[in-house]
């Protein structure tokens, strides 16, 4: 059987048992049933338009033969606008407040960052300057592995992703070996690493003008899953609707059965009437233009296309979403830390509930002050509350800084902003307790379709001519009809 062929039937099988094991209803997210290939790309072969449908009768045998675990680990995503500020050794100590490495360590970390660079024509227009995504992720590395006594870790080599990466001398590195051990299958088609000394890897970075994101992932869970399909896509929706001072970077991947999505944003701004409906036209924009198509080396053949085909989906950013009151009455309820009183007011909250945007998506209980506007760095007082200073800007408190979630096995838990001055925004964090699905096949299935799952079957020491069983026959039949 050709290595492609083996290789394909390989990814059904794992479908079918994802599918039969998970139940239809996988995604949460309200689409067309009409519409369902388009949108999900999940049901769909590409390469023989037939539906998997086809294939149930032939694997139906194999329902007692294989289960699906689910594994809980913790996800920590992250949100800060730093307003054009060069990273500074002096930023660790805050860094370490955001990532709450104090109080609990989480085996993937994504973060969001908005203007890592000032929002002139230059850096709009110009070419992308790969330097200060290097240095926050030198920060972020340095203060995720110091936490544990560890240096410089090498990052993880990047080879399957839709758009041209920014810091390709930075992420690209020699793939190495400790020993001789088959090499598994990961990030599309590499291998696995061996990270000596180091604690978290970068898994993934992309910057647009001043939206970056940047993704780590626990050693510890390098070796326990797969990771593959790691791809990006960018979009921008600033001037002209299509330049990157506004707009998304997504990242999406698989982690052995379950598809994420990572979408951190940059929103149109304004507190004026009627721009939220801006701010509402660039999230469905981004939902409309973000895609992930296949590719012929893809792992898994089902992965997702668009945002709502994946299982968990995490949206962060800078929403920019403003509070629909007076500024006097907004700071009188701050002053009396009423957030719940505070958020009826809240604009993301009442286009959630309209129907406007974000549909059926979840966020936790707001119980912290608003993040925008801070008067400048190094300051504790709103911009605006202090009318006779000349030269600052009124602007009413808003939570700008926001982490949306959707899909099932998604647990929140925790939700808060950090208290460093770096920016005129609060950093925002949340932790997620997330899980993760694992096929497991059994002995049988095992020697029955040993080409299929990549493992050598078990020898029959009890009858060594035995040669036709009734799996061998099924497996022929299934070669015969899906090479047919």
């Amino acid at each position: 059987m050709a290595p492609m062929d083996s290789e394909r039937k390989r990814h059904r099988l794992r479908r079918w048992l994802k599918r039969k094991f998970k139940g239809e209803d996988t995604f949460p997210c309200s689409v067309d049933a009409d519409n369902e290939d388009e949108n999900y790309g999940y049901d769909y072969d590409e390469d023989d338009g037939n539906d998997y449908d086809e294939d149930d009768g032939y694997f139906k045998s194999m329902e007692m033969g294989s289960c699906i675990m689910t594994n809980e680990s913790r996800v920590f995503v992250g949100t800060w606008n730093v307003a054009g500020r060069s990273p500074v050794g002096s930023l660790e100590v805050d860094l370490h407040d955001w990532l709450n490495l104090k109080d609990a360590v989480a085996d993937i970390y994504v973060l969001g960052l908005q203007e890592i660079v000032p929002l002139k024509t230059g850096n709009v227009i110009g070419a992308e300057d790969p330097i200060p995504a290097a240095k926050w992720n030198s920060l972020i590395e340095k203060t995720l592995n110091n936490k544990f006594g560890s240096h410089w870790m090498t990052p993880l080599s990047h080879r399957n992703v839709t758009d041209t990466h920014p810091n390709e001398e930075i992420l690209d590195t020699e793939r190495r070996s400790t020993d001789d051990r088959p090499k598994t299958p990961m990030r599309g088609g590499m291998n696995r690493q061996e990270f000596s000394g180091c604690s978290y890897a970068l898994m993934e970075s992309k910057k647009m003008v001043g939206v970056f994101i940047s993704i780590w992932v626990k050693r510890d869970l390098l070796r326990r899953y797969y990771f593959s399909n790691v791809k990006v896509c960018s979009v921008g929706c600033g001037i002209m609707g299509f330049l990157g001072n506004k707009g998304s970077i997504s990242v999406s991947m698989s982690i052995e059965g379950t598809s994420f999505c990572f979408i951190t944003a940059h929103l149109a701004s304004g507190e004026k009437k009627g721009d939220e409906v801006r701010r509402n036209y660039q999230v469905t924009e981004i939902f409309r233009r973000t895609s992930f198509p296949r590719h012929a080396q893809d792992y898994d053949y089902c992965h997702p296309q668009t945002i709502l085909g994946h299982d968990r989906i995490f949206w962060f950013g800078d929403l920019n979403y403003r509070l629909c009151l007076e500024d006097c009455l907004a700071r009188k309820l701050i002053k009396q830390r009423d957030w719940k009183a505070l958020q009826e007011f809240d604009q993301l909250k009442n286009e959630k509930d309209d129907g406007g945007v974000f549909q059926e998506w979840r966020e936790g209980d707001i119980e912290f002050a608003p993040t925008y506007k801070y008067s400048t760095a190094n300051c504790n007082r709103y911009s605006g509350s202090l009318p006779s200073r000349t030269g600052e800007k009124q602007r009413t408190p808003a939570w700008c800084d926001r982490i949306l979630w959707c899909g099932k096995g998604v647990r929140q838990l925790s939700y808060h902003r950090s208290e460093s001055k770096f920016s005129d925004h609060r950093p925002v964090s949340a932790l997620f307790s997330i899980q993760i699905e694992v096929v497991r096949y059994t002995d049988s299935v095992v020697t029955a379709f040993p080409d299929l799952i990549n493992i050598p079957p078990k020898q029959n020491n009890d009858d060594p001519t035995r040669t036709t069983t009734l799996f061998s026959l099924l497996v022929q039949d299934i070669e015969e009809t899906l090479g047919s």
